[in-house]
């Protein structure tokens, strides 16, 4: 084996991001000289990956969105395919991205180079004819929740069940009073994030209900305060023009805020998009409502072909709506406004499931990374 093992490795978005950086550190363990190329974000570039195309170029949703940027997305695949047929990785490790990884995947097994898909497709959702796809693709699948490796298990695909990175790294202390002092609020102050979501199409389609929503709920509560999480350049500048279309000037009232695991931690109630933040409000024990909204004609495909009972992942874990949802038409300031005045009228009736959240979150704490490493490992069977 060559000095200097090789790793092919490919993150569409910033969660990817954050989970290949942890992949990275834990292979290491087993690799100390594993070299890792193929698309990351800061995190795995900090860590000595080569990305060979920026990652922001491959984050787009949808069914719809995708096909604007169709060329370009060939080319990238066609970019990457070449450099691992001329340079064939020990492995290559798709991190989720779906769409865009198992197509790259299916051409890599097919030459002989084992591959790994870290984060499951919503394949027990959906469209579930791609296990077969998956099945050509993949040498092992790691999924992060236990529901979903059935359907692979059934199909004969290696699947391995590794748990979640952010149950591993959040505790089981209430950090509230802490996170508030570090933002000025008291422990009296009634308070309210709103998280409209991390890319801007979620930005602009649910920034206008939740600020509207904040609005109106003032009226009854004139003490509410709100915080507000960005993500980013885009994040900022995209709810900074939501704001001002509302009307609202940030001020004692509604402050934007860097970190949204501190600005969930000091909230008393969390109004958010649906997608992996929602499973980091469960974790911290936090009441929320989830809302689900896409574009039209996405929306208009894919309500007929999904097929599950909740959108909200407390709600998938749990099996049962532990969490309030408003999905599309039903994401309306009046019923945001209603969530937030409903919880803060009986803010004990949350109570009952503190205890439902803290058995999710132990039955999620794998130690993520390790496992995922360890799995990897049992794959390939690599001298050390």
């Amino acid at each position: 084996m060559a000095d200097r093992l090789q790793f092919g490795i490919l993150a569409g978005e910033r969660s990817g991001d954050i989970l290949g950086a942890g992949l990275i550190r834990a292979l290491r363990h087993h690799y100390p000289n594993a070299e890792f190329t193929g698309i990351g974000g800061p995190d795995m570039e900090s860590l000595g990956c080569q990305s060979l195309a920026p990652m922001e170029r491959l984050s787009v949703m949808g069914f719809v969105e995708p096909i604007g940027r169709l060329p370009e997305l060939l080319g990238i695949k066609r970019k990457l395919e070449q450099h691992f047929k001329a340079h064939p990785p020990a492995a290559f490790i798709g991190i989720d991205s779906p769409d865009f990884n198992l197509r790259v995947e299916e051409v890599l097994k097919r030459v002989g180079i084992p591959t790994i898909h870290y984060v499951s497709p919503s394949v027990w959702a959906y469209r579930k004819n791609r296990i077969h796809k998956i099945k050509r693709a993949v040498d092992l699948m790691l999924t992060l929740f236990p529901f979903e490796t059935a359907i692979y298990e059934e199909h004969g695909v290696p699947v391995s069940c590794v748990g979640h990175p952010l149950a591993d790294q959040i505790g089981f202390d209430d950090n509230k009073a802490q996170a508030r002092a570090n933002f000025g609020f008291s422990a009296e102050d009634a308070l309210v994030a709103l998280l409209p979501g991390s890319r801007g199409s979620e930005i602009n389609r649910l920034a206008a209900p939740f600020l509207g929503a904040a609005v109106a709920a003032l009226q009854s509560l004139p003490g509410l305060r709100f915080v507000i999480p960005y993500s980013g350049v885009e994040s900022k500048a995209c709810i900074e023009q939501a704001l001002r279309q509302s009307n609202i000037f940030l001020g004692e009232q509604f402050q934007l805020i860097e970190n949204s695991q501190l600005a969930m931690s000091a909230a008393d109630f969390i109004v958010m998009a649906s997608g992996t933040a929602t499973l980091e409000a469960m974790l911290l024990r936090k009441p929320m409502l989830v809302c689900y909204r896409l574009a039209p004609l996405t929306y208009a495909i894919a309500s007929r072909i999904v097929n599950v009972p909740h959108m909200a992942l407390p709600n998938l874990l749990a099996g049962q709506r532990l969490v309030p949802e408003l999905v599309q038409d039903e994401v309306t300031v009046t019923a945001i406004r209603d969530e937030i005045l409903r919880y803060f009228s009986d803010p004990a009736g949350f109570e009952a499931r503190l205890g439902e959240f803290e058995r999710l979150h132990r039955g999620l704490r794998k130690d993520a990374s390790a496992t995922a490493a360890a799995a990897i490992k049992d794959l390939l069977n690599l001298p050390i």
